[in-house]
């Protein structure tokens, strides 16, 4: 079992690897490269951690606990919408960082945001704060400061008991929600109280020693906190389930300048709720809380507590969240923002969070009739561009470390044997979770062993052949396999169409290719089913889009102007004679929201075009039906 709490006085954690949305390319800075070359296990961490404490009169303990419960001590670069960077998770949101993907992010603002404890602490250190974001070190001084700065706000001094840093630490969690904040407190100091021990990514040893404390919680006693907690949830009974609305703002004269959700009323209004999209946050709960909370471009309907599978709703299911990066998919979606890190998936996705967001997800589906499979129920790491450059960056949470084996488990949806077709060529991904344990490398080291739901893709049936190569991520045709390179890895429940067999070997249609795994006596596949497309007689190829959208004369009929209009750009090309597995045919639409709390200009448009939907690589994707026969 996976959890957060720790349940003995020293507990050594697993080393996992994996990352959200770090592009492919993705190389380390020179500090990180130099501290982990060859990934020789180092005490460099550790000291720095001693060496700030004493810098800034914090107690050792105090620090080393936040960062774990920040980051469990891994240096991150901000790679979410949320806005996290380093081992102290400092939060700062980039004016320009978006997850509405309506493909008009031109009209973003910048803006102070005075949530940013990345500013802050280089107010406080008289830093660059991007010295703060790439640098551990330099990281670790300002959460210490941070936290010695609250000391003084709370206390009126730098105590010498580390018990009465407890109001320091409530502020530290960056909400002024009470339950979530003292809830994070809380944390710490049974973080404290239990001791922890972890080598992390980069080969650093970080121990903090268990620890006799008792927090003084009177400290918090003059931080102005708010207690909104609300029963109105939109949860199944049984589920610790709290409503904290996110923000709904105008951020400035614009009235097109808002967020951080667009009001709706699905499906009533005709806008179907059709996918569950599965995200992690790159960061605490906490954090992703208080980020949606304020001016941010950024929400999602639900957050889930890795400790306890706590549950917040932030919007109701019948609003459209920014969450998805893509708008069609924003459109038709509820977002489910689970606490942790892809990188160390292991560490955080616990059988509580699981179980929580089982029951969630079941509630859902049967509230909204949205059907418990992979076409459905998905990753946002397969969730399209609607551009070729943002196709590139689309996000890679949650990652190769999320079992969607055992989740659909316990959804009730297995993956048997028993439930495909086994007349068909069509088969489901389907390795043994605990003992499929591929090769990753992150920020250029090779990782340690950990089951994992993906499998690597190779250009011939043997593990010497190059792996597959996209051609969006790697024009010049290398492949690597970097955990964030999605172009070459199919994941747990994915179904593509059998191309081919040799030996041990097994071939599928895979972006434009024949991909091979290793599959002896089908040990890593289970037979699917659905309905079998590819191009039409006569057609060299066909596109293949990252959205549904109308045609240009539904919106002309709509009255959409020409700017305002939802446009997905080609993708790929869909060579001839190549087959993909399909859902049913849909039909094209959009919704046009543009303008904060006018819901009267708000308008579905229905298209004549109908589209499948296909997994074409890792990622799902579009084709006209107009393009495509049906294979019987």
């Amino acid at each position: 079992m996976r959890f957060k709490k720790l349940s003995s006085a020293i507990l050594t954690l697993s080393l996992t690897a994996s990352l959200l949305a770090i592009p492919a390319d993705f190389t380390p800075s020179a500090t990180s490269a130099a501290s982990t070359e060859n990934s020789i296990e180092s005490h460099h961490l550790q000291k720095a951690f001693e060496k700030a404490a004493k810098e800034f009169g914090v107690p050792e303990s105090v620090l080393l606990a936040v960062a774990y419960n920040q980051s469990r001590w891994e240096h991150h670069e901000g790679h979410s919408e949320v806005g996290g960077y380093g081992i102290m998770n400092l939060a700062d949101l980039p004016a320009d960082m978006s997850a509405r993907g309506k493909h008009d992010d031109g009209i973003i603002e910048a803006s102070d945001n005075e949530n940013s404890t990345l500013k802050t602490a280089a107010n406080l250190l008289n830093e660059n704060p991007e010295a703060l974001k790439k640098d551990p070190e330099q990281n670790i001084r300002a959460g210490a400061a941070l936290l010695a700065e609250f000391a003084r706000q709370t206390t009126g001094e730098l105590p010498s008991d580390a018990a009465d840093w407890y109001g320091a630490v409530v502020k530290y969690s960056g909400t002024d929600q009470e339950v979530i904040a003292k809830d994070f407190a809380d944390q710490v100091f049974e973080t404290i109280q239990q001791g922890a021990a972890r080598k992390n990514l980069d080969g650093q040893r970080v121990v903090l020693n268990a620890k006799e404390i008792t927090p003084n919680k009177t400290t918090a006693g003059t931080i102005p906190l708010r207690n909104t907690k609300y029963t109105n949830t939109d949860c199944p009974n049984g589920l610790d389930c709290t409503f904290i609305p996110a923000a709904y703002k105008q951020f400035s004269s614009s009235t097109s300048n808002y967020g951080n959700y667009d009001i709706a009323n699905r499906p009533k209004d005709d806008l179907d709720i059709r996918y569950i999209i599965i995200h992690d946050i790159e960061g605490t709960a906490e954090s992703a809380i208080s980020h949606f909370q304020n001016p941010s471009y950024v929400s999602a309907h639900y957050v889930i507590d890795s400790e306890t599978g706590k549950i917040t709703q932030m919007v109701r299911p019948e609003d459209v969240p920014w969450h998805a990066g893509n708008w069609y998919f924003n459109m038709h979606s509820i977002g489910l923002e689970h606490e942790g890190y892809a990188a160390e998936g292991a560490d955080w996705y616990s059988e509580q969070m699981y179980r929580s967001t089982a029951k969630l997800v079941r509630y859902l589906s049967d509230r909204f009739n949205i059907p418990l499979d992979r076409q459905h129920i998905i990753g946002h790491d397969e969730i399209p561009g609607l551009t070729t450059a943002k196709h590139r960056s689309m996000h890679w949470d949650p990652g190769a470390y999320w079992d969607w084996g055992h989740f659909f488990d316990l959804l009730g949806a297995s993956f048997n044997p028993s439930s495909g077709d086994k007349d068909s060529n069509i088969l489901t991904i389907r390795p043994n979770f605990n003992t499929n344990q591929p090769d990753f490398t992150y920020r250029g080291i090779k990782q340690e062993p950990e089951s994992s739901s993906l499998i690597h893709l190779y250009s011939e049936p043997s593990f010497e052949a190059p792996l597959v190569s996209d051609p969006l991520l790697h024009p010049g045709g290398t492949s690597t396999k970097n955990i964030n390179d999605w172009g070459n890895k199919a994941a747990i429940g994915q179904s593509f169409y059998k191309a081919g067999q040799e030996g041990d070997w097994t071939a599928i249609y895979y972006g434009g290719q024949e991909a091979w795994f290793y599959n002896p006596n089908n040990r890593n596949s289970v037979p699917g089913s659905g309905t079998l497309i590819t191009p039409k007689e006569g057609l060299d190829s066909i596109p293949v889009y990252g959205a549904a959208y109308p045609d240009d004369a539904a919106y002309d009929e709509a009255g959409i102007a020409e700017s305002a209009r939802g446009k997905a750009q080609v993708l790929y090309q869909m060579p001839a004679g190549q087959i993909y597995t399909a859902t049913e045919p849909i039909q094209s639409d959009y919704y046009h929201a543009k303008y904060y709390n006018d819901p009267a200009t708000n308008k579905v448009v229905k298209g004549n075009d109908e589209y499948y939907q296909i997994f074409y690589n890792h990622r799902l994707g579009f084709v006209k039906k107009s393009d495509v026969e049906v294979v019987n």
